[in-house]
């Protein structure tokens, strides 16, 4: 079976006619040459090669929100293929999550904000893309997949969400992100930016209101809200 032919199953029909054309490139070809010899050598690699695309097991069509985060959680057990996102089954939620969801309470909620399950897949159900620019990494190496080339590929997806003709929101969170914003130009979106909300940069993140200025654009284009 041919490396095209092996990854079709894991995307949503819509996104696969965006995307199916990287896997016969050879930068591709060549990222999963590496995992393989990795994992022949004995690395964990996360996230599992089930959840590596689980951001687009929804439909393209429906993106209408694009979170842009940079890399997967390189501990075990975390990973979930969705940025930011971690199962409901862990003991503690990594910080930058944490902020997240105290300004989704703070913006939203009034200080009531009760749905704290850690796994975001209820908003990438709602056409929430929370896309990581590098799919995979290392067990406790930050970015230790930065070289491969995923850039390439999430750069396409990148770019075939910012040429859709209906309004999208883009949220970019620290520098990593923002360099993405030179890709934008369509007149329907909206680009929303703020520190990155790790511990490190928090203060630059607090008060940004992202979540509700998504919602009012949404709702001003005729568009469903999210349930954050």
């Amino acid at each position: 079976m041919s490396l095209k032919e092996s990854q079709r199953s894991k995307f949503h029909e819509t996104w696969w006619s965006q995307l199916s054309q990287e896997f016969d490139q050879e930068y591709m070809k060549n990222i999963y040459s590496y995992l393989i010899s990795r994992k022949g050598e004995g690395a964990d690699i996360f996230p599992s090669s089930d959840k590596v695309y689980k951001a687009f097991e929804d439909s393209f069509d429906d993106v209408r929100v694009l979170v842009l985060g940079q890399d997967c959680y390189h501990t075990p057990g975390l990973a979930t293929g969705l940025a930011f996102s971690v199962p409901n089954n862990q003991p503690s939620v990594p910080p930058s999550l944490v902020n997240i969801f105290a300004e989704v309470e703070n913006d939203i909620y009034n200080g009531l904000y009760l749905d704290k399950n850690p796994d975001l897949t209820r908003w990438s159900k709602q056409g929430v893309l929370l896309l990581n620019t590098c799919l995979t990494v290392e067990k406790g190496s930050p970015f230790s997949h930065g070289h491969l080339g995923w850039q390439l590929f999430t750069e396409v997806v990148f770019k075939a969400i910012c040429d859709k003709q209906t309004p999208v929101v883009f949220i970019l969170w620290g520098n990593h992100a923002k360099e993405y914003k030179k890709f934008i130009h369509n007149k329907y979106h909206l680009v929303l930016e703020a520190a990155h909300p790790s511990p490190f940069s928090v203060k630059g993140f607090k008060g940004c209101k992202h979540f509700s200025k998504t919602n009012e654009y949404l709702v001003n284009n005729n568009l469903k809200p999210i349930i954050w």
